[in-house]
């Protein structure tokens, strides 16, 4: 039985990896945010563990202030400088699971991991540092750039309501592109990382099925048999979240080339069946 030691656990994603994984037998530690402080402490739960998933990171969904850019920053990379540090302090064969998004590129380019064009947003800027903190870890790394998570909870939860409604709408034009992933096959794509013991390096996590912001409103819509009348213009965006507005009025066209090439399947391939699961 391998033993994973998760931070960030307490939010959508970690909720639902912190289950799954205790479903399949794997022993869960949690590390708290207050525990990265704590270098000794910490030191030793890493010590004891096969597999460190550094889930760590404020909300992005929210007006970009001065101080608030600085937090989603910092949350980041002093967490992972503290899990790195403590890695690093022992000579266990172990795996470190990182996260990133695939905010890292260029807008409405389609990109895989080998062919693709960085951005140069705020998001994009704090996902390399991020990453490059994370490679400094002296044993197995993966970092999983993800894409929208999809599951009961998160962003579609934030969705339903007014769809259900019959408030729904596209944002923008509609046109922008959008990546996504089920939590499940996420979740799956974790335990075949850990289990597959060649693998290392930089994974989208998105399907291999981008869409468009307005087909995945039209389809969502269509699930809840509810309208979908109501555009929200991108000024809108801008004045509810201010340069925060880019992550929903924004979108990156994502390929999970690495991930395919190693012979993962993923279980939920297109959006129908996917929302289909979910609502």
């Amino acid at each position: 039985m391998k033993t994973i030691a998760m931070s960030g656990s307490s939010g959508f994603v970690g909720t639902y990896l912190k289950k799954y994984f205790h479903d399949k037998n794997y022993k869960v530690i949690t590390i708290k945010r207050e525990e990265l402080g704590q270098k000794e402490l910490l030191k030793e739960t890493i010590a004891k563990v096969d597999v460190i998933i550094n889930l760590s990171g404020a909300n992005i969904i929210q007006r970009w202030s001065k101080k608030q850019k600085e937090k989603i920053y910092s949350s980041r990379i002093e967490s992972t400088k503290a899990l790195v540090d403590a890695i690093n302090t022992n000579e266990k064969e172990q795996l470190f699971i990182s996260t990133s998004a695939i905010g890292i590129y260029e807008n409405d380019i389609a990109c895989d991991e080998d062919d693709c064009i960085y951005g140069q947003t705020f998001l994009a800027k704090t996902c390399k540092d991020w990453e490059k903190e994370a490679f400094k870890v002296h044993k197995r790394v993966i970092i999983f750039r993800l894409g929208v998570v999809l599951g009961d909870g998160g962003a579609l939860k934030k969705m339903l309501l007014p769809f259900k409604l019959g408030l729904g709408g596209v944002i923008g034009d509609g046109k922008q592109p959008f990546s996504y992933i089920h939590i499940e096959d996420l979740a799956r794509a974790y335990e075949y990382g850990i289990n597959h013991n060649k693998l290392k390096g930089v994974f989208n996590l998105t399907t291999q099925n981008p869409i468009t912001n307005q087909l995945f409103t039209h389809v969502l819509a269509k699930k809840l048999h509810r309208p979908a009348l109501l555009p929200v213009p991108n000024f809108v965006l801008k004045w509810v979240f201010g340069e925060g507005a880019q992550i929903l009025g924004e979108g990156q066209c994502v390929y999970p080339k690495r991930l395919l090439a190693s012979g993962f399947v993923f279980k939920f391939k297109t959006i129908e069946p996917l929302l289909d699961d979910v609502v």
